[in-house]
């Protein structure tokens, strides 16, 4: 049986943050918020508030892979603004394979006839939550990713030697 855990998926974009959070049994996770990015400092202070109220443990990042699968430049941009957001909020972070996840969001928006011009946050959100239900399904089941694929970071854990 597995522990406890409280998470928040995050899908970084330039201009926002689509953030989910999960129950804290690990099964479901559902779409909190989108945070309209104006500054990290900003960026920070409105996770932080959520990280406190939900007692989060990490952090689980949408990586947007190539589809060939390899880490091209804006998946680099992803990994320094987590890495940035690891360091600031004193958690770690993971990385779950976004490709497409944006695109399935947006086709759920549409089924739940959620789609207009302007909702573009609500997208955000369930890739959010997307990504984060990827990273629970496949915790529960104990598949792990390889080295490509998953990757975990403690802030300073370089640092220190582990």
């Amino acid at each position: 049986m597995q522990k406890k855990i409280s998470a928040l998926g995050l899908d970084l974009g330039n201009k926002r943050i689509g953030v989910a959070g999960c129950d804290g049994t690990g099964l479901i996770a559902t779409g909190l918020t989108t945070i309209k990015r104006t500054s990290f400092a900003r960026d920070v202070a409105q996770l932080r508030e959520l990280v406190q109220q939900r007692q989060v443990q990490i952090l689980v990042v949408g990586l947007p892979y190539s589809l060939d699968g390899t880490i091209g430049p804006q998946a680099k941009k992803v990994q320094k603004l987590a890495l940035r957001l690891s360091a600031a909020l004193e958690l770690p972070v993971e990385y779950e394979d976004e490709r497409l996840t944006s695109l399935e969001a947006q086709e759920l928006v549409k089924a739940e006839k959620q789609w207009h011009s302007g909702n573009k946050g609500i997208i955000d959100r369930k890739a959010a939550a997307i990504i984060l239900q990827q990273w629970l399904d496949r915790r529960r089941e104990g598949r792990g990713g390889d080295a490509e694929t998953l990757q975990m970071r403690r802030c300073g854990d370089a640092e220190r030697g582990r």
